[in-house]
């Protein structure tokens, strides 16, 4: 099965959301019985093992399909009584697999990942992609050779050398004369594995422009997180440089091909389901998501949250919720804007060593806020009194502080029952917060792959042994109570549910030592934690999330049960595919090279555009295919400027990490 299919035409994708999206909102088990009425025909699938995640059946070897809908569970026998004789096949591909619910990532960023994935990967930790695995480099030397070795390449003097997954922690301090030393001549950009840095040498600087005089235009807080002479940007000054740079690493045809290709690495990990908490501002570039995205052929849902940092920055004082209201609209077909759900940001990135600690760090450094705590407040208590589920960055114990101190202010003020605030990442905490957190009512997506990649290099560096190794505390959390859903904010990790639940059920750093054995969780509690309770984390427990009568026919076909398996083994379960609302999708990988990271070329400056021109421009492409059918590749080619639409507005994706 080519992932790639026809896109359909958008009466088509409307018609296909009627009849998918919008039957599975607030649709009961009478609705899915009602329905075989329309089209009798009903599937009964047979498995070695159904582990159904509903907690009045956990395992069962059948499972009926009407409409895109579970209609029955249990033994073939059970099942085959409960749907009867008439218009039923019985499909025994799976009679020796596992099926779960279908996998979920909670928080990913799917154009952050598209430019990512395609840039010339040069990272702390191996990527397991579609086509082939990428080797991690481990120390400052062997960087330093690939990165050369990535030049030679190159035949193009004048071609870009992009690269992502440069960490200082592991390959040592990095500046403007190292990369000189491996080519003065050609432009190259090192875009730092948090996503929240650049470094660049001298031709780089010089080919986009970036200047002493153009600095000191820029403000105060944003000139100090700017080393012109070591060609490093970071936080607020990489805000400054995307400007100049984003037209040439977000090129259209990087952006297809990583798209496409971002699409292949979720499907070839089982996810059905994700979503991306702090979706971007920006009206015409969600449209044009939408039309790669609402795709009836792709082979997942993908929802939305918006950003409410940007919102409390341009319109708190100036209707913010109904700012934030209008954005809910924005979605169509396959992809939709959650209702009554926004993402705030408290403290810095965590791969960069930037998140607020209450014991601050080793080396003195200070931690950032991503907004200010008094604006923060306000725009919490807003969201909070119009009854919006409050989606929280965090990575430090300090910022879990502010981020409590509202929670507990409001609840005191203004009860809520069901709000479930999410406090997401988790990075680091106390066994008191987590007890604050159990008795607000709070719950909690942990991002576990942060002791996997970091604990080892943070006890040695900035943070220390003690609070490294309780990082992303789960064990207490699970102690608790407190639901628990998992995510991989890839790129910042793996977009691997699988690989997330071995990540928290082994705490296996890199070294192959268990950091903090005591906050580890169960397998079962760990698949939980990518299914029903990442469900419940996005109010969709009623749609997906476990199998059982009237959710949607969604499941991760396995090789093995990874209740069963030796928990060291989670990680390389084999994944057959999926079935999507009833959709049988196997994996079948496309036999082609990574998408081509080093671009080069003629781009469209869309800064030299007013916002209506852009915006004309985008919607005139995106719709030029109206009635007809059209291809990925066209969803996003030079005569569609989806790119340049990122280009001109994708610094607001970076405030989404």
């Amino acid at each position: 099965m080519n992932l790639m299919k026809v896109k359909k035409t958008s009466l088509a994708v409307a018609l296909s959301f009627v009849s998918t999206g919008a039957f599975a909102q607030g649709s009961s088990l009478q609705d899915v019985i009602s329905a075989t009425a329309l089209n009798p025909e009903t599937t009964i699938y047979t498995a070695k093992d159904i582990v159904t995640m509903d907690g009045n059946k956990q395992n069962a070897q059948a499972v009926a399909v009407v409409n895109h809908k579970i209609v029955a569970v249990g033994s073939l026998e059970e099942v085959k009584s409960k749907v009867g004789d008439k218009n039923v096949t019985i499909n025994n591909q799976f009679q020796d697999k596992i099926i779960v619910p279908g996998l979920i990532d909670q928080h990913l960023h799917p154009l952050l990942s598209s430019l990512t994935m395609t840039a010339e990967i040069i990272s702390m930790e191996d990527w397991v992609l579609p086509t082939g695995t990428v080797k991690a480099v481990s120390n400052r030397e062997d960087y330093l050779k690939r990165l050369a070795d990535a030049d030679k390449k190159l035949t193009d003097p004048n071609e870009l050398l992009l690269t992502w997954g440069f960490h200082h922690y592991f390959h040592g301090k990095l500046t403007k004369d190292d990369l000189d030393k491996i080519n003065n001549k050609r432009p190259i950009i090192v875009w730092h594995r948090s996503a929240h840095e650049f470094i660049l040498n001298t031709a780089a600087l010089k080919k986009y422009g970036i200047t002493a005089d153009y600095i000191a235009k820029q403000s105060k807080s944003a000139q100090e997180q700017i080393n012109l002479p070591e060609g490093h940007f970071w936080e607020q000054g990489m805000f400054v440089l995307l400007p100049k740079i984003a037209p040439a690493i977000a090129t259209p045809k990087r952006l297809k091909d990583g798209l496409e290709f971002t699409e292949q690495y979720l499907h070839a990990n089982g996810i059905t389901t994700s979503a991306e908490p702090g979706g971007l501002v920006s009206k015409q570039l969600q449209e044009a998501q939408n039309a790669v995205l609402s795709d009836a052929q792709t082979p997942f849902r993908f929802y939305f949250i918006p950003d409410g940092k940007t919102m409390a920055l341009e319109h708190l004082n100036d209707n913010m919720i109904g700012a934030t209201e209008e954005m809910l609209s924005w979605g169509e077909g396959n992809t939709a804007f959650l209702p009554k759900q926004v993402k705030l940001f408290a403290d810095g990135a965590i791969f960069s060593q930037l998140m607020q600690m209450k014991d601050g760090y080793l080396d003195g450094h200070e931690g950032e806020w991503m907004i200010e705590p008094e604006i923060f407040a306000q725009a919490f208590t807003q969201y909070w009194d119009a009854g919006y589920q409050i989606h929280i960055h965090q990575n430090g114990d300090k910022g879990l502080d502010m981020v409590l101190k509202s929670l507990k202010e409001n609840m005191k003020r203004n009860p809520r029952k069901d709000h479930r605030t999410t406090i997401v990442h988790f990075g680091f905490s106390t066994p008191e917060q987590v007890k604050e957190l159990k008795e607000l009512g709070a719950i909690v997506s942990a991002n576990p792959y942060y002791t996997v990649a970091l604990a080892d290099k943070y006890s040695e560096a900035g943070v220390g042994p003690e609070r490294s190794n309780e990082m992303v505390r789960l064990g207490d959390v699970a102690k608790e109570g407190i639901s628990i859903s998992l995510h991989s904010d890839m790129p910042m990790a793996p977009a691997q549910p699988l690989y997330l639940m071995w990540s928290a059920v082994n705490r296996t750093t890199f070294s192959g030592r268990v950091a903090g054995p005591e906050q580890r969780i169960s397998a079962e509690q760990a698949l939980k934690a990518v299914t029903i309770d990442a469900a419940y984390s996005l109010q969709l427990e009623n749609q997906v999330g476990s199998i059982e009568p009237g959710k949607l026919a969604n499941f991760t076909i396995l090789d093995e049960n990874p209740l069963t398996i030796d928990p060291a083994k989670i990680k390389d379960i084999k994944i057959w595919g999926t079935v999507l609302e009833g959709r049988i999708q196997p994996i079948k990988l496309e036999q082609k090279s990574v998408p081509q990271a080093n671009v080069s070329g003629d781009f469209v400056d869309m800064h030299k555009l007013t916002p209506d021109q852009s915006y004309k421009v985008v919607m005139e492409s995106v719709r030029s295919s109206k009635h007809q059918q059209h291809t990925h590749t066209s969803a996003c080619s030079h005569d569609n400027p989806l790119g340049y639409a990122v280009v001109s507005l994708w610094q607001e994706q970076m405030n989404t990490l």
